[in-house]
Parts: structure tokens; sequence; C-alpha cells
């Protein structure tokens, strides 16, 4: 074992030895069946944010939920441009490979990506300095407006706002895929909103008809 460990990663391998006690070890049958392939049947679009694992929240086992975390739960629309496509590509994956059921895009509160979009208060636009971040969550630009307008730009109320407008936009910018669009229409497949607030730890789904997000006890 490598000596002279930091104490945060001393703290994840006494993690890692407690997983193989209780979570790993007792469930090797379950384990095993894993080895043969994954067949989740949601995908789970969250943000990078340290305070909302959605293995945690929705308390699944491993191979439950196909899951991608980025800064905001952002999706971006359907586009060939060069570069690295990695939100794309773990969409065709879980919806052409996986072929996953359902696709939820879950916001989360005291967001710190949405708050950037709606105060655009970023330090640096230069990659590296905060230009990756300002060109990802521009991506929010014409709904940080609306919200911007309707609400200001400095209260807890417009950042609610803000973080649950960006699921919105998530679940619009999915419907530029064709993949996704046509599975959707044909029944296969279907797309949903959720928001985790953090300072109660109540989930809220969006409701399609009223717009609403509303809360789950």
């Amino acid at each position: 074992m490598t000596t002279n460990l930091s104490p945060s990663l001393e703290h994840l391998i006494d993690g890692y030895r407690r997983f193989r006690d209780i979570g790993w070890t007792p469930y090797r049958e379950r384990w095993s069946r894993l080895r043969d392939g994954q067949q989740p049947e949601v995908m789970i679009i969250s943000c990078s944010d340290s305070r909302v694992d959605p293995s945690q929240i929705f308390d699944v086992d491993p191979g439950e939920i196909f899951v991608v975390r980025n800064v905001a739960a952002l999706v971006p629309p359907f586009e060939t441009t060069p570069g690295h496509h990695g939100v794309s590509a773990a969409l065709e994956f879980a919806v052409q490979v996986l072929k996953v059921k359902e696709i939820v895009v879950m916001g989360h509160g005291m967001c710190g990506g949405c708050k950037a979009a709606l105060t655009q208060e970023l330090h640096g636009n230069q990659p590296g300095e905060g230009g990756f971040i300002a060109d990802w969550i521009s991506m929010l630009d014409e709904a940080r407006d609306e919200v911007a307008q309707a609400h200001g730009t400095e209260s807890r109320h417009a950042e609610r706002e803000m973080e649950q407008a960006a699921v919105r936009v998530s679940l619009d910018n999915l419907m530029t895929f064709p993949c996704i669009k046509r599975k959707v229409g044909q029944g296969k497949l279907k797309l949903r909103g959720a928001f985790f607030a953090i300072s109660d730890g109540v989930l809220h789904v969006l409701d399609s008809e009223t717009g609403h997000f509303d809360a789950v006890y």
C-alpha cells in the first residue's frame, strides 16, 4: 500500500474499505451479474456539485441508473460542429445502445453554475480562467434574461427560478436530438425534469401540464 497519502485520500480509502465490507462482499452475486453488462432503464443528467449525488438521493444500487454530471446539469443542443461532445456522446450511448426508457434532468438548489449565469459575475474569460465556464453557461443566456426581467438577479427566489429554468432549457435541448425526438414520438422514451432542494432535502418533479415543479413527500 502506498504510504504518505494525504488526509483526503486516506478518508476516501477508508470509505472504500467500508464499501468492500458492506457494499460489495455481501452482494457478490449482484456484482457478478453486472460483469456481463448494464441495463439501466433511466438516465439522469445532474450537476457536478458534490452535494447532489443522484445515486445517494434516489438510493439506488449499482447498475440501476446511467448518470452524466456536469456544471448546472446542462444539455447542449444537437450540433455537429468540431469538438468533443461529451454529453452528446453519453446521450447517444444511453438512448441508442442501452435503450433507456426515461431521461431525467435534475437541477438543484444553491447551484453555482446557475448563479453565475444569473449574476454574470465570472472572474476572467480566458479558457482555464473562467472562459470554459462562461461559454458553457451561455446556453442559459436567453432564459437568464427572462428570469432577470421578472425576478431580478440578487434574491434567493431569483436563483431558484434560474435553477429551474435551466432544467427546462435542457429538456428543450434534448428534443433537438433526432434520435431522442423520434423515440419520444414513438412512446419509447420519456423526458422528465426534477429539482432537488439542498436546503430541505426535498425532491421536486416537473409537471409537464402545469409547468410547475411539485414537491415529492
